[in-house]
């Protein structure tokens, strides 16, 4: 697999030319793990100083409740990173890390990332600004899913989720990255009630969908 590519795609690469990202993997002692499909990475719990980037597949985060309810936190595809801040932090993570699929997952230390290397390596300084801007689009990604938490009904939830993947995507028909039970669980709705409001919301004329495609039928203002 080259990644290169793969990886200059990374926010945490931009701006890099691919000679530049070659030699920070081998300054970061990076190294490249296979995964299986519903394997643990990370479990709440567990401590780690490295981040992971995705270099195929996928994973997702997951955190469960004192009585074992899951909620899905996030979806990390290709070229997306996660356990920045766990690493950072040095404490037990409160999310578990599993594979969707079958992946491949490139780690770094982040202490490495974080701090100059003895090499004076001359993108250093860059990766390091690329590291917090990272962190700062997380935390607003969060953001985001929080604002669709806090909705007060299953129907303004799935609204407020799908207008902002119809945005993110510029257009009105979009594929999702979940299945009916990852978005239930990621939009924290027990699975029935969702696929009933689904159905309801698709006989009020303010959706299509088949599956992950979905066309959503808004006035844009």
């Amino acid at each position: 697999m080259d990644l290169i590519p793969i990886l200059r795609t990374s926010p945490l690469f931009e701006g890099a030319s691919g000679e530049e990202v070659h030699a920070l993997i081998q300054c970061l002692g990076g190294r490249v793990r296979d995964f299986p499909r519903d394997y643990t990475i990370i479990d709440e719990g567990e401590c780690s100083d490295e981040l992971g980037i995705v270099l195929k597949g996928a994973v997702h985060i997951n955190r469960h409740d004192f009585w074992g309810n899951r909620s899905l936190v996030a979806n990390v595809t290709i070229g997306e990173s996660f356990a920045e801040a766990l690493a950072c932090t040095a404490l037990p993570s409160e999310v578990s890390v599993v594979t969707a699929t079958h992946c491949s997952i490139l780690f770094l230390d982040v202490h490495k990332i974080i701090t100059s290397c003895e090499n004076n390596c001359r993108y250093h300084h860059t990766l390091i600004e690329n590291m917090v801007r990272l962190l700062s689009r997380k935390n607003l990604e969060l953001m985001k899913k929080i604002t669709h938490l806090t909705k007060r009904s299953t129907r303004e939830k799935l609204l407020s989720y799908l207008l902002a993947e119809s945005k993110r995507q510029g257009s009105r028909s979009f594929t999702i990255p979940f299945d009916r039970q990852q978005l239930a669980d990621y939009l924290a709705v027990e699975r029935s009630a969702m696929s009933s409001e689904l159905s309801k919301m698709r006989d009020d004329g303010l959706v299509e969908y088949q599956r992950r495609d979905f066309t959503l039928h808004y006035e844009e203002h």
